[in-house]
Formats: C-alpha cells, sequence, structure tokens
C-alpha cells in the first residue's frame, strides 16, 4: 500500500506545531538559564555587572565573527 501524501494545509499544521514546541523549548531553556543566573547572583559568585560585561563582549566577538565572514577574502 503506497503511503497517503500530506496536504499543504497539514504541512503548515505540523509545522506550526513544530514551531510551538520550539517556542516552549525556548521559554524552559530562558527560565532556567535565568533561576540559575539569579542563584549564583544570590550565593556571591557572580555580579549583575560581570555578567553585562562578559554579555556585552560575547555579542562584539560574535559581531566581529559575523562581520569578517560576509566580507569576501580579499
Amino acid at each position: 500500500m503506497k503511503p497517503r501524501q500530506s496536504s499543504p494545509t497539514m504541512e503548515q499544521v505540523h509545522l506550526a506545531a513544530k514551531l510551538a514546541d520550539l517556542k516552549e523549548d525556548h521559554y524552559r531553556l530562558l527560565l532556567s538559564l535565568g533561576a540559575m543566573t539569579e542563584i549564583l547572583i544570590e550565593k556571591g559568585l557572580l555580579t549583575r555587572e560581570e555578567l553585562a560585561l562578559k554579555a556585552a563582549a560575547l555579542d562584539l566577538e560574535l559581531d566581529t565573527l559575523v562581520s569578517a565572514s560576509l566580507r569576501p577574502m580579499a
């Protein structure tokens, strides 16, 4: 027996369901990361300033890498 082809509408429904699952996973991951960050700060192992500085440094590093990858090699 030949498998039945799914309709474009059903493919969109499945895609929307996958996206909803990803959004839920993303929310849970950010919630866990936020909780761990707060615990580290409460225990005095990390300050908000250290976190902000590290985030800014990593963001700059990523921007530099992306910019370099978009430039053609000379």
